[in-house]
């Protein structure tokens, strides 16, 4: 476990272990780069359902890029060579389909152009956006230059234009003069060119998060319906080089009721190269639960990923730092989660995950509601082989710093259980079932000093060896398992296997949400999964990580996650299994 280092109520943790996936980094000189993440405080639009001007909007947004220029100049110093900023920190969020146009720039495709919006500013304002339609700029108005044939009357109520009082009115606000449509929008690039100048100006890659505009039909999928208003708007991740070249962008493909943005029609699955850590790979937010794109990513050897987001932490097993880092060590990768800061939305807490270590920082109540820039050396991982083999032990001791070395076999402690694995014991304990994040799990209580208990939701059994280091603790604990299709706020279907601290001293408070806890116990956690998709975590109390002692995944399976000389009081322990392939069943 870290130590902690706190000034007043700011908290920044580091986490280091030592693996036997070490020997998985690039055994190179230069083994190592230095990322740097940026958790915003992001100024908001108060009335964010209510169209405005290009104007207005580029003043809001310039609000949050002031901050960013700020915070890219001080990463520079610190030797950041890539900077991530979080999901919705440039516009913000909560807008209409109507009300976010003025937000909107048109993104090109990186793969198909090479473009430095910095150096070359202007190239994009008059240009061809598909076959026979061209777009061009006055500054106060966009307008469309297109075929006529391409334009037919089935589908001229779908283009969202200003109405220029010409000889053909249409109820749906929109003129058509000959072969000309005037949008009531810019097509300026300005929130890109002051993006690829940040990251030119302070050598260094640079990923954000911004709103995209895209005509319809695209050209990557021409057959593609189109929106109901003749366009595509996507949330969307941008990656500049060093220099400020546009080199990749990410249209978002799992949306979390964000309704002023669409889905693309085809899954992307986008990565950019670095002279320092090799490929990485982009998605955002939500896209972490689903297998598509970031599943694939893994599974093509990407091992370093880049995740902007804006997440709302839900305890007890969807904490940000809980779950981003699960998913690091789960995947096996480095992960670099930047986070929005709302208290009042319950976001904060953004890390730089690698499987054997991280920093992070995640706020507590009463710290100042601001901004937190986390700059850390990581290793590079070498890519992996695809689909290797399930069949690892992580032998992992916690330390204060990278120096660390492993100080346990992944056996269990003499004092602290047995010479068997839980999975050989079947007790019998009473069990009841409690709603966990709005899912059924079916609990036994973990009640007695040490124990070998067993719990199964249907075929899905969790076993657990457990000894508390205080016989006279007061909380109350439970182990929980479920294993079905989770239906609110998403669908997708789990197997999950959580020891969690219940929320009151009745069993009817299991599954509540839980921030504080004073009880610590070694324990030897086990789940008989069907799915080799497995995030494991222990959260604390006040929201500190610390890393399994050791995680074991066999060939069947079988993961098995072993803990001990605990530092804080225990929040949640969880083995987090996703089953992708029953998601739509």
């Amino acid at each position: 476990m870290p130590r902690v280092k706190e000034t007043g109520r700011k908290m920044l943790f580091i986490i280091a272990v030592v693996s036997v996936y070490l020997a998985s980094v690039i055994s190179t000189a230069d083994s190592s780069y230095v990322a740097a993440v940026y958790e915003h405080k992001v100024i908001l639009n108060p009335d964010p359902r209510t169209p405005m001007s290009r104007h207005e909007a580029l003043q809001h947004m310039q609000k949050n890029l002031d901050i960013y220029e700020e915070q890219a100049a001080r990463a520079a110093q610190q030797g950041a060579q890539i900077l991530v900023f979080p999901e919705d920190g440039i516009h913000g969020f909560n807008f209409t389909r109507s009300s976010i146009a003025a937000y909107l720039e048109t993104i090109p495709n990186p793969q198909e152009e090479s473009w430095n919006p910095c150096t070359e500013p202007e190239r994009h304002n008059n240009t061809e956006v598909h076959n026979h339609i061209f777009r061009f700029c006055d500054g106060k108005k966009t307008l469309i230059v297109f075929d006529w044939a391409l334009l037919s009357s089935g589908s001229q109520g779908s283009w969202p234009i200003y109405s220029v009082g010409c000889n053909m009115p249409y109820s749906h606000n929109m003129s058509l003069c000959l072969n000309l449509i005037i949008f009531d929008y810019v097509c300026d690039s300005k929130v890109l060119q002051r993006l690829s100048c940040m990251a030119r100006r302070n050598n260094l890659y640079l990923v954000a998060n911004m709103p995209d505009l895209q005509p319809c039909p695209l050209k990557t999928s021409p057959t593609s319906t189109c929106p109901p208003d003749g366009r595509w708007q996507f949330n969307t991740n941008v990656a500049f080089r060093s220099d400020g070249l546009l080199i990749a962008r990410y249209h978002k493909q799992n949306l979390f009721f964000e309704q002023s943005f669409d889905t693309p029609p085809e899954v992307e699955v986008i990565t950019f190269d670095t002279p320092f850590a090799g490929k990485f790979g982009l998605f955002i937010c939500f896209d972490i639960l689903f297998h598509d794109p970031a599943v694939v990513l893994v599974e093509m050897g990407v091992r370093q990923l880049i995740f902007p987001t804006a997440w709302m932490n839900t305890l007890p097993l969807l904490d940000s730092v809980q779950f981003h880092s699960a998913f690091s060590l789960g995947a096996n990768v480095t992960l670099l989660a930047a986070n929005l800061r709302n208290d009042r939305l319950i976001m904060k807490g953004s890390g730089i995950y690698t499987p054997f270590s991280a920093t992070y920082h995640h706020a507590w109540k009463g710290d100042p509601e601001e901004g937190r820039l986390l700059v850390a050396r990581v290793p590079v991982l070498e890519p992996l082989e695809v689909k290797q083999s399930a069949a690892k032990e992580v032998e992992a001791g916690g330390g204060e710093s990278a120096s660390s070395v492993a100080t346990d076999s992944g056996r269990c402690h003499q004092d602290s259980c047995d010479d068997h694995s839980p999975h050989s014991v079947h007790p019998s304990h009473p069990t009841f079932i409690s709603s966990m994040m709005y899912d059924t799990f079916t609990f036994v209580l973990l009640n007695v000093t040490q124990g070998d208990v067993k719990v199964c939701n249907g075929t899905f059994c969790c076993h657990l060896q457990y000894r508390w280091l205080l016989q006279d603790h007061k909380e109350l604990y439970a182990l929980g398992a479920f294993a079905g299709l989770h239906t609110v706020d998403g669908r997708y279907a789990l197997q999950v296997c959580a020891i969690v601290r219940c929320g009151g001293l009745d069993q009817s408070s299991c599954g509540q949400e839980v921030e504080e806890a004073e009880s610590k116990m070694d324990f030897l956690l086990e789940g008989n999964f069907d799915t080799k998709y497995v995030y494991p975590s222990i959260l604390t109390s006040r929201m500190f990580l610390e890393q399994p002692e050791s995680l074991e995944k066999a060939a069947d399976m079988r993961v098995t996650m072993k803990h001990s000389n605990m530092k804080s009081g225990l929040v949640t322990a969880c083995l987090y299994g996703r089953m992708y392939h029953l998601d739509n069943e």
